[in-house]
């Protein structure tokens, strides 16, 4: 059975794009929440890009009193690392990566596709982006971390060995302690994997500098 495409907001920066970026909200949020995120960054120079912010299923979510929300993944629990919703990761990675051809049937290669995501969004980020079997032109991993990180090895795809990863997390971070996000990046190079880290003193957020380094790193993978 065809599970049914995510419903997602779409936003070109100019007509007949050849780039697409495939923006993952966090928990209890929606595509909704990066958009404005798109005005202010300095794309001089890019090619037209669509950007893609799907909504994530709802789920009751255990940390939260089994409250309904919109979620990539349940969180079973305020350690992150021990428990996890295995199960509800990897179908969301399959959500993401029917989302991903689809982009491909549009007309934009997989090399021109950028995963995204912020929070739980930049678990699925590395979750389908590290896993995927085409090169990706990059991850954009922002106050989040690597889940089910003890199969990463087995299950990584010679494809994305080489992609860019810019990795960003906020110093005061009380949701996603970035300890976690540390681990995720010593990990991640210990694999090889070329990282871009970038730390700021923020709490579970994005701030200025964070959106000016964004646009950087966008301009470098797309040029």
């Amino acid at each position: 059975m065809n599970t049914p495409l995510l419903e997602a907001i779409e936003l070109e920066t100019a007509p007949n794009p050849t780039v697409s970026v495939i923006w993952m909200h966090g928990l209890g949020a929606d595509g909704s929440d990066f958009v404005p995120i798109v005005r202010e960054l300095d794309l001089k120079g890019c090619p037209a890009i669509r950007f893609v912010f799907p909504h994530a299923p709802t789920m009751p979510v255990t940390v939260n009193g089994g409250y309904v929300m919109r979620a990539w993944y349940d969180i079973l629990g305020a350690d992150l690392a021990r428990r996890e919703d295995e199960q509800g990761l990897r179908a969301s990675q399959t959500a993401i990566e029917q989302l991903i051809e689809r982009e491909k049937s549009r007309g934009i290669a997989a090399n021109r596709i950028v995963l995204a995501g912020f929070s739980q969004g930049c678990a699925m980020t590395l979750q389908t982006g590290l896993r995927h079997h085409e090169k990706l032109a990059g991850l954009l991993c922002l106050s989040g971390y690597l889940p089910i990180h003890t199969t990463i090895e087995a299950e990584r795809h010679s494809a994305n060995q080489s992609t860019p990863i810019f990795i960003a997390h906020g110093r005061a971070d009380q949701v996603i302690p970035i300890d976690r996000a540390e681990q995720s990046r010593d990990l991640l190079q210990s694999l090889g994997y070329p990282v871009e880290w970038h730390e700021y003193m923020m709490q579970h957020a994005v701030c200025e500098e964070e959106i000016d380094d964004i646009g950087s790193w966008l301009r470098r993978v797309l040029a």
